[in-house]
């Protein structure tokens, strides 16, 4: 489930405080969260996925810098498989 605006909602603690009686919800937050934060919502069992702005800067789409996008992009992916290992 999309839970959005994740930040201002709560955050982690609130993800947290699902997960006892909601153990099968997945969730896939996204607002306010940033390439500094997003690890701390990958680490949490219920969080599949998140979403973020970072990735796509208004200045590099209107540039068309793909180059850029893409290194965001791959760090964010990055992010996934390294939250996951911890």
């Amino acid at each position: 489930m999309k839970f959005f605006p994740a930040q201002a909602a709560g955050g982690t603690a609130y993800l947290k405080s699902l997960a006892g009686p909601l153990p099968q919800a997945r969730f896939c937050p996204t607002g306010g969260i940033g390439i500094d934060s997003a690890p701390e919502y990958l680490a949490l069992p219920n969080v599949a996925c998140v979403g973020g702005s970072w990735m796509l800067p208004a200045d590099a789409v209107a540039a068309r810098d793909w180059e850029r996008i893409e290194g965001l992009a791959r760090t964010a992916a990055g992010l996934s498989a390294g939250a996951r290992s911890r």
